[in-house]
């Protein structure tokens, strides 16, 4: 066993979204020596047998992610995967069409696939619901002591330093809940737009994009005619400076190359 998966022993553990779960304090393994769970001292919670396959060490700490989160990136990268290989295969036709028969072949197979992964896709949209329904019930929970808290704080029962140390608390737990939810809602989104259409639409773009870059690039006289003018607006000095704001996309595809997702999606 290499000593970088035994490193993590001893460190606080943590889910992805900054829940403090416990600490590392052992291993079980396999008969071959790979780890299949990993003991984590849960405080009055107990000792905790936690998979192996859902933690990941980064920095100081090892963070747990969950099951949901795994199942979902496994479900968009074989559905992604599908569904771009029965276009392919549509696409081979279209050009040859004496490839049909051969095509129609492998078409079954992949088919067959999709309609498996619908199966698989229900499951995961049901945790997730299931998910959403306990993120919902543990709000509550929270709002409730955090209004119980400010109750006693109004009756002259707590002092406010003690309710503003709650009130950071619960508001800290509230913010992880719906960190979890907003998470929940885009894989949703990502798996509803996994369709054989959005697919066409993605891979038509590039051709409509470039066909119109081409039509709209002036020609060499007509650019020379321009020069004079745009060297005649800065030298008036009205020249404008304009501020390129970064769009919610560009984002979401930085957060996608995050340390999380580098890790899930090998």
């Amino acid at each position: 066993m290499s000593e970088e998966k035994l490193g993590f022993v001893g460190k606080q553990v943590k889910d992805i979204y900054g829940t403090f779960i416990g600490r590392v304090v052992g291993i079980i393994t396999e008969i071959d020596g790979e780890i299949e769970t990993v003991g984590v001292d849960c405080g009055s919670g107990g000792l905790k047998q936690l998979p192996y396959e859902q933690l990941v060490i980064q920095g100081d700490y090892v963070f747990f992610i969950p099951k949901w989160r795994l199942d979902a990136q496994r479900l968009l990268r074989q559905k992604s995967l599908t569904l771009k290989r029965i276009k392919a295969l549509q696409d081979i036709v279209a050009e040859n069409d004496s490839m049909k028969e051969d095509a129609e072949l492998v078409y079954v197979k992949y088919e067959k696939k999709l309609v498996e992964l619908e199966g698989v896709e229900k499951q995961v949209n049901d945790t997730l619901n299931s998910r959403i329904g306990e993120l919902d019930a543990e709000a509550r929970n929270i709002k409730a002591v955090l209004f119980d808290a400010k109750l006693q704080f109004r009756s002259n029962e707590m002092k406010e330093e003690t309710y503003q140390q709650i009130k950071v608390q619960t508001d800290q737990l509230i913010e992880q809940i719906n960190n979890e939810k907003t998470e929940i809602g885009n894989v949703r989104t990502k798996l509803a737009a996994q369709t054989i259409e959005n697919i066409s639409a993605a891979t038509a773009a590039p051709a409509v994009e470039a066909a119109a870059a081409d039509q709209a690039a002036p020609s060499e006289p007509a650019a020379a005619e321009a020069a004079p003018a745009q060297q005649q607006v800065s030298a008036t000095g009205t020249e404008e400076r304009v501020a390129t704001v970064s769009a919610d996309s560009g984002e979401q595809a930085a957060s996608e190359t995050s340390w999380l997702n580098q890790v899930i999606t090998k």
